[in-house]
């Protein structure tokens, strides 16, 4: 079974079962690895805070080009209106990055592997850029959804493409995420039981044949880490593009 690339995406629990109804609220494996994230984020950023040294050391310099990073990944694309959300917006996008980050070490969990999490991540930032949309506009946000400047016999027709695009967010966010990590953990696994396939075959001939996709698994792990970090940064970047949306209605 471990052999299955797909395994690796199971959710089991751990600890006892817990249910209200039909709901199951059992602890699992994704549940320890969202609290493990959440707690070593928390660490990281108390201890960065904790001394605030002239010369900062590793912790804090860490702390400070995120906070740095994500406030000016905010300015850039809702501008300075949108700074009473930087808390969500920052919190978001270091939940997501640590989430993508320790699905990379051998043997973890990948939360956002999952389009339940990133799903459920999605319709909160839906439903509150809807709701600070019609807070800052009132009924008036609705014009949103009316393009200017088209002939009137297009309009209905427009307003029903606007209104689905809209629908859609939280549909394309979380896929984008899910999808991407997925497709890339699933990668790796099949690669790398290819290598040790060919090196643990006992074949003289075929076992050298296996340092090209070692190689290989190496630069794309590489690249997968990458794309951890750029999934998280597109996921915030566009928390931001909605936000901007519903302060601005551009």
């Amino acid at each position: 079974m471990a052999a299955n690339p797909m395994y690796q995406f199971n959710v089991y629990r751990i600890g006892p079962e817990i249910k209200i109804g039909d709901v199951d609220l059992s602890f699992t494996n994704a549940s320890l690895f969202m609290v493990i994230s959440s707690l070593v984020i928390l660490l990281i950023f108390n201890l960065g805070a904790k001394k605030n040294r002239l010369v900062p050391n590793k912790i804090q310099l860490l702390s400070e080009l995120s906070y740095s990073f994500v406030s000016k990944m905010i300015s850039d694309t809702a501008g300075t209106k949108a700074k009473p959300y930087f808390s969500f917006i920052f919190s978001l996008f270091m939940f997501v990055l640590f989430c993508n980050m320790f699905g990379m070490i051998p043997y973890t969990f990948t939360v956002t592997s999952h389009i339940i999490v990133t799903f459920a991540l999605a319709i909160v930032i839906f439903f509150g850029v809807t709701v600070i949309g019609f807070v800052m506009h009132g009924i008036s946000f609705l014009k949103f959804f009316v393009p200017s400047g088209v002939p009137k016999a297009l309009l209905p027709l427009l307003v029903v493409i606007e209104v689905i695009s809209y629908l859609t967010r939280p549909v394309s966010l979380s896929v984008r995420l899910f999808a991407n990590m997925m497709a890339g953990h699933t990668m790796l696994k099949v690669f790398g039981f290819f290598v040790a396939g060919m090196f643990f075959s006992g074949n003289l001939f075929i076992a050298p044949l296996g340092v090209a996709p070692l190689l290989f698994i190496t630069a794309f792990t590489g690249l997968e880490i990458l794309v951890a970090f750029l999934q998280a940064y597109v996921f915030a970047i566009l928390t931001c593009i909605y936000l901007n949306d519903a302060i601005h209605m551009h």
